[in-house]
């Protein structure tokens, strides 16, 4: 498959900038998207509004992040297979990922339906938040199994090498969705329902893209029923490395119930407004560093299965460099321009003076975010599924779902605010210090210290 030849031959350099930009621009967009739907949803339906959004798409996103574990789990398994030359492998991966998105997601959704009471009130959705959640609920759900389906394809379609469709499976919804949310909320004045339609019809959008790309586009990943036979020893290296992305999403999700419940205790449904403002500034101030990790994931799992130590190691630490600068710049526009960007998103003047001091406080360690993102999801794309779960798991579950419980007891909501740095430093620190005394075992059984190999092999 000559599109993933260059992974193992071309400058390090150029390779990133080819996978890691497609993929900032479509985490850039999808970021802006989500800034301009609160915008829509806070001033044309009000606080309450970006509350029962800051409660719903913590939902959906964990249903519909069983696609991306399977995308990402396979993405690692499929990059190894076309670095080792095993094309047979690459095609039954991609067939049982199909499999296994398309029934895992049309039973969680049918899950989340019938609990969908209990799941709104177990994350928060109370008080003035509640209706217009079921509201919202309701109608995202079924755009889920659509949205599962374009991020295990949006993984797969950068494994491949093609990261500009990557990115347009991106760009469509967000797009899509900045159409709709005119039209739907404010033309047909149908509110929180114009909202949720606009997102669910985005999503929709994106899969049949995706679909058409192996369908008709450049794809090697044909379907081909031969395929679509159970292979459990593939299934079983898919689950347990999607589970890395996986039980991340659901330690999110716990964390978002944590949040949201702490947030309303301490700090009623302004205290989950002001959230919904951090939350999509977090999406953005993240991109670059997203955008550099999903570019830098194939290179490593197509060096890693081609026994390129030298060049597996170079680009984890290009990967670190590139990613911490950029945040250094993003961390720098959010310290100067919090109060503006707060005012963004609604004109209720207590609302913004309560979050321009939040935004400051939150994104205090942002510059470390590279270190934990990019290590973690070196020892996934290389298929050490432990490692790479540990280290997920690092920031949400090991620091701030207890800091975000423990804190508020003696500084009250501000003590939630607090947590975030705190649990930034905490993970970065982890991280680098279980890369640097790791050692990698490579295809050919050797071990070898991660920071002390700095031969090139071409």
């Amino acid at each position: 498959m000559k599109s993933t030849e260059k992974f193992g031959t071309a400058p390090l350099g150029k390779l990133l900038r080819e996978q890691a930009f497609p993929a900032s621009v479509g985490i850039l967009v999808m970021s802006v998207y989500a800034i301009i739907d609160t915008i829509f949803v806070g001033r044309y339906v009000g606080a309450a509004g970006i509350g029962a959004i800051t409660v719903v798409l913590p939902i959906t996103f964990l249903i519909s992040s069983i696609g991306m574990a399977i995308g990402v789990g396979g993405a690692s398994v499929l990059s190894r297979s076309l670095g080792g030359k095993n094309n047979e492998r690459a095609l039954t991966t991609f067939g049982n990922q199909v499999l296994m998105t398309v029934s895992l997601a049309v039973v969680f959704v049918f899950v989340g339906a019938f609990f969908m009471d209990e799941v709104i009130a177990l994350f928060g959705g109370r008080g003035d938040i509640k209706a217009p959640a079921e509201t919202y609920f309701k109608i995202v759900l079924v755009g889920v199994p659509f949205l599962a389906w374009a991020m295990m394809s949006n993984n797969v379609i950068r494994s491949e090498g093609f990261p500009r469709v990557a990115m347009y499976a991106m760009i469509i919804p967000a797009v899509a969705n900045l159409i709709l949310d005119p039209i739907f909320i404010i033309v047909f004045d149908w509110g929180m329902e114009g909202a949720a339609w606009a997102t669910t019809l985005s999503y929709m959008a994106s899969a049949v893209f995706t679909l058409l790309h192996f369908l008709r586009g450049k794809s090697h990943l044909k379907f081909n029923k031969k395929y679509f036979v159970p292979n459990f020893g593939i299934m079983r290296e898919i689950s347990a490395l999607g589970a890395v992305t996986l039980a991340r999403q659901g330690v999110i999700s716990i964390l978002a119930t944590v949040l949201n419940n702490s947030l309303f205790y301490y700090g009623g449904e302004q205290g989950l407004s002001i959230y919904g403002i951090v939350n999509r500034v977090l999406m953005f101030a993240n991109f670059p560093v997203l955008g550099i990790t999903q570019g830098f994931v194939p290179i490593v799992g197509y060096n890693f299965g081609a026994k390129l130590k030298g060049r597996v190691n170079k680009i984890v630490r290009l990967s670190i460099g590139w990613a911490s600068a950029f945040s250094i710049m993003i961390f720098i526009v959010l310290m100067v321009f919090a109060s503006e960007i707060a005012s963004l998103f609604t004109t209720n003047t207590t609302l913004i003076d309560g979050t321009t001091p939040v935004i400051r406080t939150v994104f205090l360690a942002t510059p470390l975010l590279a270190v934990s993102l990019i290590i973690s999801a070196y020892f996934q794309a290389i298929g050490r599924a432990f490692p790479a779960l540990f280290l997920a798991l690092t920031k949400q579950g090991i620091f701030l779902i207890p800091l975000v419980l423990m804190l508020p007891l003696y500084f009250g909501i501000d003590g939630i605010w607090m947590s975030f740095p705190i649990a930034d430093i905490g993970a970065a620190l982890v991280s680098f210090i279980y890369y640097k005394f790791t050692k990698t075992v490579y295809p050919d059984g050797k071990l070898i210290d991660n920071p002390d190999v700095i031969e090139e092999e071409e």
